[in-house]
């Protein structure tokens, strides 16, 4: 199982990061503004982040595979609808479907592994959360490749057939059945948990300023560095390649760290990181610069993921982990969905670097909340 969902996060999260490094050429051939991509990815998150509660509390009464599979044949319809694109409305559409896709299968694959795995939890959830590492650096290379011989729209068909024949796999393998019960939502209960404490909201409140900032990094950084570095996009592209190949390393690491110390702790050593390393990104002119600055902005970055993952599901009761999870993702995902369209208005009618200085100081509030409650 554990190979299983992280395959299927690795492939969908490869389409996913297509569109990133693509982004400039998208733009142009479909004359769009960089606000109209941003908001059109910020819908993308949107999308992903309403699904997220539903699905984790319908996986906790039903069981996973019943929300992991259509999870999984809706994702391969969004993306083959990306490959499909020829106007803005249709690009709108891909990306909302993509979304709930997405939402109906991370939560459920995520409380499978932390039902299967409880005191390895952490390094569980950084194995998979390395899949989207994974599906970076592979995304990087095929859009270079999709960019020099074929069109943007290409390479979302093979992710397409990927995941419909892991859908076929998957349901072939799993030994749960499926099982559609109760619909209502306990949503009250759900969140009385999660804000139970100073504690527990001051977290929440710091993995929201931290996805706010993910959401927006991610999106546009080969266009910055295009744009305001002067980058080729190939070298834009190969550029964006090292946060994902610093990024497979370092989840598995924090996670297995967090099973071991304090997840609050590492997380905090974490965001001063990436704060450092956004900062000297913004003033860095020279090519082997920003590439270190790069690999230093991923380093602390990427640490948090599968430590907010944990830090969630280690407070959660055994009943309502998919639940509790899912709400907070929800929280978590509605924040990053906002970064997108944040860095597209600014970078509009201001400056990338002025987008970015605010990112920084997210990441330095974020780190205090987390420390004084670690």
């Amino acid at each position: 199982m554990l190979v299983a969902v992280s395959l299927g996060w690795a492939i969908l999260q490869t389409g996913r990061f297509l569109i990133s490094p693509l982004l400039p050429t998208i733009i142009a051939d479909l004359g769009i503004t960089e606000a109209t991509a941003g908001i059109a990815l910020s819908i993308f998150g949107g999308s992903y982040a309403l699904v997220q509660y539903p699905s984790g509390e319908y996986s906790d009464r039903w069981n996973r595979a019943t929300l992991i599979v259509p999870g999984l044949v809706v994702l391969a319809v969004g993306f083959a609808l990306f490959g499909l694109t020829n106007g803005v409305v249709l690009f709108f559409v891909a990306a909302t479907v993509v979304g709930i896709g997405k939402g109906l299968f991370a939560i459920p694959s995520r409380a499978l592994l932390s039902d299967l795995f409880t005191k390895q939890r952490g390094r569980a959830l950084g194995i998979y959360a390395a899949g989207t590492d994974a599906g970076g650096l592979i995304s990087s290379g095929v859009a270079i490749l999709a960019l020099t011989y074929a069109s943007w729209r290409t390479p979302f068909f093979p992710v397409a057939i990927g995941l419909g024949l892991l859908t076929a796999a998957y349901a072939a393998t799993t030994r749960d059945g499926y099982h559609v019960g109760e619909t209502s939502l306990d949503v009250s209960g759900t969140v009385g948990r999660l804000v139970e404490s100073p504690q527990q909201r001051e977290t929440l409140v710091a993995f929201s300023l931290f996805y706010f900032m993910v959401g927006g990094i991610i999106n546009f950084i080969p266009t910055y560095l295009a744009q305001t570095k002067g980058f080729s996009q190939s070298l834009a592209g190969l550029t964006f390649a090292i946060v994902f190949a610093i990024g497979l390393a370092v989840k598995p690491l924090a996670g297995s760290l967090g099973d071991r110390f304090s997840r609050r702790g590492i997380a905090v050593a974490g965001l001063l990181v990436a704060a450092t390393g956004l900062t000297a990104l913004v003033v860095a002119s020279a090519t082997v610069a920003i590439w270190f600055t790069v690999a230093f902005l991923a380093l602390g970055y990427k640490a948090g993921f599968p430590l907010a993952d944990a830090i969630i599901v280690d407070d959660a009761p055994d009943g309502g982990m998919g639940a509790d999870l899912g709400a907070a993702r929800a929280l978590f995902l509605g924040a990053n969905a906002v970064g997108p369209a944040y860095v597209g208005i600014v970078a509009t009618y201001g400056s990338y670097d002025l987008a970015f200085g605010g990112f920084v100081a997210c990441l330095l509030v974020a780190a205090w909340l987390l420390f004084r409650n670690r």
